[in-house]
Order: structure tokens, then C-alpha cells, then sequence
């Protein structure tokens, strides 16, 4: 089948020629249409154009330079740092940490990867000053000391690692390396300082689902760390059926027609291909939209080329109430996992307007993965 050519961008010459120059030595053929003859370095713009079957391995080289990106894209990115062979899962001692930990045990074990569990814990000093409770941090009264809370932390770790001790001693988790490490500060902020030093290939956090109060909207250290990680996020809320990435049949994938949702899903592809799972494309619409049925339709015609082997559904979901229509359709079509993409987005539009990804994280009992 003959791979067509697609237009990346519209570019004055010089850029076009620079970015030309970039993908070639990365071995990509590049085009330059609608040149102006006479005086090429006049022309208005022009046309850069690729094969599309390198358009994946394209988007990731622009948005991971801060020329390109914010050339091409229109926003600066950071440069990408080197993932370690770590799986990063912040604990907090509840039934839902198990659950976590059991993912991550699990999916270590088929990665050939070492577990972190993480631990952070607040002093008086931190908890006097928070408006809002969490499950990551310890509610303490004024007649308690610091000692006495690093004695209780260090005991409650204890015993965590005894239960993992024995699930390993049963079977019921891989004997694969794993590592405690505690420390003390404010949960979402320690974990994501640890993400930027250490660069796991995945986070994997417990939730409570459906039972989370109204309050956690803005103070949720799950829901923080989603927003603002550049790790893909594995939420796992306590009521999940089932008990590891093998079990997971059918995975949705939320889109907005972004071409940021083309790398994300090659990365989302590239990261989980030694599973097998059905994906359905998903847009969320609150009316009819016959655009969104034809944008679909070429998304699904695109990824059946670049992924033949892989089995792909699309739907337009549409309902005033958006989570209730994705609610719906996850239980009529027995979704076993969610999966989206998480864009930056400033404090205010994030407590005032919460994304979907944090309304979904307290929404179902559907395991959650964001990645960027």
C-alpha cells in the first residue's frame, strides 16, 4: 500500500528548511512543496510534508525540542528525560495501597522492573498550616510530637512490608525487588520531586472510586499528582474487579482530535504492547456533531495502518451530563481501563474548572491511566 504524504506544518522557508534538516538526520524524509521558484527564501509559506506513517515518531521530535515545539505546536515543552526501570507507588497503609501495590507488583514482574514504595508523612509543622485533610498525611493533635509520629510512620511501614512479605511468601505477589523509602513533607509535592529525579516508567496509586467526598475535588494528592506529573499516572480505585494489567480486555481511549493525542497513543502503544486489548477511540460530545464522526472514521483508517494487527473501535459518546455518558458506555461495553492524555493547565482553571481526568478519578470505579 502506498504510504501518502501528509503536510506537517506551514512554515516560512528558513524554518522549514531547519526543521527539513532536523528530520533528515534523524532519517526522515522530509518535503518542501509550494516553493517559490524565483525567490525561495521570500515565499510566503510553504508546505513541510512527511510520509504518514512517520508522522508518530514526527510529533515526538517537535515536542520534545522547545524550538520545534513551540514552532509547530505552539507551546514550549521541556526536553524528555531518560526513564529508569522503576514503577513508583505511593503508599498510605489503606486497603487501597494493597490494591495498588498488587498492580505494581504484577506489572513489575512482566516489565522485569524494581517497585518503589513511597511514604510521605507530615509533621505538626506542615499539618497546622493545610486546610484540607488527605489520606497521605496523618491527622495529628497538639499533644503529639514529632517523634511519636516518625515512630508510628516507621511502624506502619513495618507492617506494610510484612504483608508484602507474606502475599510474596504465598504467590499471591512476584518475588521481585522492591524498595521502602519514607519522607517527610507535603505528599503530591515529594512524590512529584521524586518523579523528577528519578523518572519511573510508571506511577501506580490506590483511590477510593466512587466513595470519595466532595471536598477531595481540590485536595486529592491522586488526583494533584495527575495534573501535574509528566509520568503516566495508573490510578486504581479500592473496588476494581480485576487484579493486573493481564486482565484488562478492553481499554478506552479518550480523544479531542489533538494531534498531541496521536504521540500519547503511540507512547500509551509502545509502553503496554505486550498486553492484548481491543482500544475504542471515545470523543465526549454534549450534541450532535457530524464532524466528529468523520474525524473519528480517519483516526480509526490511520491507526489501522500504523497498527494492523491491533483490533479498533470508534464512538462519539454524547450526553448533557458528560460523565454520565461515559459511565454508560464503560458498562455497556464492559471498559476494563481508561485511558487519556492530561495537558498542562493553570491553579485556577484546575480547582475552578477540574479536568475530566480528576472529575473521572472520583467519577468510577474504572481504573484511570493519564498519560502525557
Amino acid at each position: 500500500m502506498e504510504d501518502k504524504l501528509v503536510t506537517l506544518a506551514i512554515l516560512t522557508y528558513t524554518k522549514a528548511q531547519i526543521l527539513k534538516n532536523v528530520l533528515e538526520n534523524e532519517g526522515i524524509e522530509t518535503y518542501i512543496h509550494n516553493v517559490n521558484q524565483i525567490q525561495p527564501v521570500v515565499s510566503s509559506g510553504v508546505r513541510l510534508r512527511i510520509k504518514e506513517s512517520d508522522l508518530p515518531r514526527v510529533l515526538k521530535i517537535t515536542e520534545s525540542s522547545t524550538w520545534l515545539a513551540e514552532s509547530i505546536v505552539g507551546e514550549k515543552d521541556p526536553k524528555i528525560e531518560k526513564q529508569s526501570n522503576k514503577i513508583l507507588i505511593p503508599v498510605d497503609f489503606s486497603d487501597y495501597s494493597i490494591k495498588a501495590c498488587e498492580f505494581g507488583f504484577k506489572l513489575a514482574n512482566v516489565e522485569d522492573s524494581e517497585v518503589i514504595l513511597l511514604h510521605v508523612y507530615f509533621t505538626p509543622i506542615y499539618a497546622s498550616s493545610l486546610p484540607y485533610g488527605d489520606v497521605f498525611n496523618y491527622q495529628i493533635g497538639d499533644e503529639e510530637s514529632v517523634k511519636i509520629i516518625i515512630q508510628k510512620v516507621h511502624s506502619d511501614l513495618e507492617i506494610l512490608s510484612d504483608k508484602i512479605k507474606k502475599k510474596i511468601a504465598s504467590g499471591e505477589f512476584p518475588n521481585i525487588k522492591y524498595t521502602c523509602i519514607l519522607r517527610e513533607g507535603i505528599p503530591e509535592e515529594e512524590i512529584l520531586r521524586y518523579v523528577k529525579e528519578q523518572h519511573p516508567k510508571v506511577i501506580i496509586m490506590g483511590t477510593r472510586g466512587k466513595n470519595q467526598k466532595d471536598i477531595d475535588l481540590i485536595g486529592s494528592v491522586t488526583a494533584e499528582v495527575i495534573e501535574r506529573s509528566r509520568t503516566a499516572v495508573l490510578a486504581i480505585p479500592e473496588n476494581t474487579p480485576f487484579k493486573q494489567f493481564n486482565d484488562a480486555k478492553r481499554i478506552a481511549f479518550l480523544t479531542n482530535f489533538d494531534q498531541r493525542d496521536l504521540i500519547a497513543f503511540e507512547t500509551f502503544f509502545n509502553a503496554w504492547k505486550a498486553f492484548h486489548f481491543s482500544v475504542s477511540f471515545i470523543h465526549l460530545a454534549e450534541s450532535k456533531d457530524t464532524w466528529n464522526e468523520i474525524k473519528l472514521a480517519g483516526i480509526k483508517e490511520y491507526f489501522h495502518k500504523q497498527y494492523p494487527g491491533l483490533e479498533i473501535h470508534y464512538d462519539v459518546v454524547m450526553n448533557d451530563n458528560l460523565l454520565k455518558g461515559l459511565d454508560q458506555y464503560i458498562k455497556d461495553h464492559q471498559i476494563d481501563i481508561i485511558t487519556m492524555t492530561s495537558y498542562k493547565r493553570n491553579i485556577f482553571a484546575r480547582l475552578f474548572n477540574p479536568g475530566i481526568a480528576r472529575k473521572m478519578l472520583f467519577h468510577s470505579d474504572t481504573p484511570l491511566l493519564v498519560i502525557r
